[in-house]
């Protein structure tokens, strides 16, 4: 299974923007089709967004559709997730997760295999 690590998290202001990275190690990046995930304290884990093997197709929640990108970049074995027009509402713990099935678009976290231990992002009104 592919170990993933993320990256990139922190503090900013209301309108204001953040990369997250997930590095992947010890697999075959490319197999998997990826997604990012967040938990707010006191919230189930929501999903965010799904990036496909190729990266060609995505897919968002539409909380953050129009705001947050997607993207990855499987010779770097990384996957980002530009956040833009970031609102105290986004604060959570942001995590990625990776799996196998061939049906790449997965919105559940029991579809994934894999997990990141998570980012945090804190939203300041």
């Amino acid at each position: 299974q592919v170990h993933l690590v993320e990256s990139g998290g922190g503090l900013v202001q209301a309108g204001g923007s953040l990369r997250l990275s997930c590095a992947a190690s010890g697999g075959t990046f490319s197999r998997y089709a990826m997604g990012w995930f967040r938990q707010a304290p006191g919230k189930e884990r929501e999903f965010v967004a799904a990036i496909s093997m190729s990266g060609i197709v995505t897919y968002y929640a539409d909380s953050v559709k129009g705001r947050f990108t997607i993207s990855r970049d499987n010779a770097k074995n990384t996957m980002y997730l530009q956040m833009n027009s970031l609102r105290p509402e986004d604060t959570a713990a942001y995590s990625c997760a990776a799996h196998l099935s061939r049906d790449w678009l997965a919105i559940t976290p029991e579809r994934y295999d894999c997990w990141g231990q998570g980012t945090q992002v804190t939203v300041s009104s």
